[in-house]
Formats: C-alpha cells, structure tokens, sequence
C-alpha cells in the first residue's frame, strides 16, 4: 500500500506538496474519537453550537490571504477571481448557521384526538464528506457546516490535488475551539475511503465528483444503510429566447462556460440560441472569450488558470478535435493563446458552431473550456434538445418573460 500522495500542481509540473496517508489504525481511531465527540456535541443545542461553528467560519476566512495563492498552485485558479470562492464560503455558512434552529426544530403535526404526534429532529451520528477539487472551500462547506450545525461529527476526505484544503478546515476547526475529535481531516486512498464505508462505522456519506466515483461510493455503502448524497457529472444547458436582453446573456453565458477554465459542477456546458438571435450572439460570444488571458495563475493578470492537469486538457482537446472532424467549426483563434499545446493543463477556450447532438461535446461531459451553441426554431424544440441529455445538475433560460419560463 502507498504511504503518501503527491501534488502536482498544474502551474508547472511540480511537486507541490506530499502528505502521508492516514493509517488504518489512524482512521479507526479517528471514528471512535469522532464518536465520543459527539455524544456530548448531541447534546447540547443548536443555539449553543452555532458560536463555535460561526468560530469556524472566522477562521477560516481570516487564512484567507494564504488560502487564495494555494489555490492557484493546487488547482490552477487564477488569484484575480481566487477569492471569489471564500466569499461564496461565507454567505453559504452564514446561511447555513442562521437558519439551522428553524431548519432543526421539532415538528407538531394538527392535534388529533388520542393522539400526541411529533417529530423530532435526531443528529445521524458521523458523516463522511468526500470533497472535490475543483471548489474546495465551496462543496465542503455546504456538507460540513449542515452537519456540525445538526450535531453530528464529520471526517473530511478531500481530493489528492487540494490536499492543502483540507488541512485548511482542520486548522479552522482547531482554532475555532470545536470539541477535540468532533472534526477529522483524513488522507485516503480510494480503497480506504471504500473501506471505510462498507465497514459500517459511517451514517452519511456526501460525495461530489464524477459518475463513475459516485457509483463506486454508492457501491461501497451498500447494504449498511447509510445516507448517500451524490452531485454528480452535468452537461448544463443555457437556452437564449429571442426576447432575451442579448448583452446580458452573452456576458453572463461566457462566463458560466470559461469561469474556473470551464471546471465547475454547474457550468455551462451547451447552448441553445433562437434563430433570430444567433449570429449575434456567436459574434458576441467568440469576441469576449478571445479576451481571456491565458496563462501562470499567481498573475493577477490572468483571467485563465490551466486545467487541474494535462491529462484533462488533452480530453477536452480530443473531444474538441472529434467535433471538428464532424463538421463543427469552431470561433475562437487558439494560435493566440501560447501555452495551449498538447499535454500541457494550459487550455485556450473554444466555441464551437455547426455542431448537433451525434458529438460528443453536446452529450458527454467536458469539464473543460469549451462550449458548443446551436440555433434553434422555438421553446419547444429548445426543451426537447436541453432534455436530450442523461445528465442533470441545472439549466437556465435567458428571458425578460419569467411567465413564458413557468
């Protein structure tokens, strides 16, 4: 078995940081402390957990000046929008924290003669969070706080490439004063995290990440009866109506394709246009992706951090070059983007037009810097293509009519 993990940061290649995995007799002893944490943690009430959890989130944003730049190194996002995640971390927990005594309060059912009903709200005991890389601060929190705020324990497992992002909220749990052993930072393999979930000793796994992984954690803790919550993959579509404020859309359509190098759960990923509206939005489109600056992500110049690693730009790039060779042309000139060249995480962004839905790039996940745009007829024929897809997550429509949307 492996004994530690590597970063390689997508900057340039490097090793960025190397960690020791947790032991097995590390992790056993990490549940039974969790469990013991939170017999007392159970027991006392949400308004009494809120100060220490509102403790968390102070310190973690007060690591904020460091956290940005490590960002940049693990993943590639550029510092000019890094910050940007710790904000969304913010107003999340906040919520999260105001709203949890309302959230977790009994319930009393219409009186019925003979009968006292109620429900009343129980912690599930300890809860696994499996977090990505791709938003590390953004995806942990919205399991880690819920959990802590209803009184359970929580390990985090995060991603080999945001190793730092865990020990980030290790930090914040140790500084804000949470009960020792109430939250656990671990480093696992795959196989440990498999373990850990067939063995029986988690009540509530979130997981977010690719189809294949969350099969495989659904797979492990089956038959245990734990909670599974899945985000999974997405191919996101956009539908522009011919009565959209066109400006608006390009802009806001643009940056949900290319933000984070087209790397979030709920980008853009498709777009449908209204005839009518379709050259200029094309036009549009390609003029300000071509303004993004592609380059080292530690300069605040850069408005395009790489990819996580080359291996998923040079996907992106196959699935580019078989659209290609279907028919599809795409709009933006990469010759002007340097570091875009194979094998490299540097991914210059692309629109593609003439594309349909024999190519992959319209049915299959990229995850990347591309987004392909078709014109369409009428709403009708919108739906039935944004619906032509065995992916979810969200969509949007870009109108000035909300009635016509509902």
């Amino acid at each position: 078995m492996q004994d530690s993990v590597q970063l390689v940061t997508p900057v340039d290649g490097s090793v960025f940081a190397e960690r020791a995995i947790t032991t097995d007799e590390g992790v056993r002893a990490a549940v039974a402390r969790a469990r013991e944490a939170q017999i007392e943690w159970r027991s006392i009430s949400v308004g009494q957990r809120a100060p220490l959890v509102e403790a968390f989130v102070d310190a973690m944003l007060a690591m904020g000046e460091e956290i940005v730049p490590e960002l940049a190194w693990q993943m590639g996002r550029p510092v000019s929008s890094g910050g940007g995640e710790l904000s969304g971390f913010e107003q999340r927990a906040r919520h999260m924290i105001s709203i949890a005594d309302e959230a977790l309060s009994d319930v009393r059912p219409e009186l019925q003669a003979g009968f006292d009903r109620f429900i009343v709200r129980e912690p599930l005991g300890l809860v696994l969070v499996v977090a990505p890389w791709n938003y590390p601060f953004l995806t942990a929190v919205n399991s880690v706080v819920p959990a802590l705020m209803a009184g359970n324990a929580v390990l985090l497992k995060h991603s080999s490439q945001t190793l730092l992002a865990g020990e980030r909220f290790q930090m914040a749990a140790d500084r804000a004063g949470l009960p020792a052993g109430l939250f656990h930072n671990l480093v696992l393999t795959h196989s440990q995290t498999s373990g850990l979930l067939a063995g029986g000793d988690i009540d509530q796994v979130n997981f977010t990440g690719s189809v294949p992984a969350g099969r495989s954690i659904e797979q492990a803790a089956a038959g245990t009866f734990a909670g599974v919550g899945l985000e999974l993959g997405g191919k996101d579509p956009a539908y522009v109506r011919r009565d959209a404020d066109l400006a608006h859309a390009i802009e806001n359509i643009v940056d949900g394709a290319f933000f984070n190098s087209g790397q979030s759960c709920c980008g853009i990923e498709r777009v449908y246009v209204h005839r009518s509206l379709f050259a200029d939005f094309v036009d549009g489109a390609a003029e300000l992706a071509a303004r993004y600056q592609l380059g080292d992500p530690l300069d605040a110049s850069t408005t395009m951090g790489p990819m996580v690693h080359g291996r998923a730009a040079d996907g992106v790039r196959q699935q580019t070059d078989q659209a290609f060779a279907s028919g599809a042309r795409g709009l933006v000139d990469g010759s002007g983007f340097e570091r875009s060249v194979e094998g490299s995480p540097y991914l210059a962004p692309q629109i593609l037009i003439d594309v349909d839905h024999s190519m992959s790039v319209m049915r299959e996940e990229s995850f990347g810097p591309v987004v392909g745009i078709m014109p369409v007829d009428s709403d009708d024929e919108a739906v039935e293509l944004m619906n032509d897809s065995d992916f979810g997550l969200s969509a949007s429509i870009w109108t000035r009519d909300v009635d016509a949307v509902r």
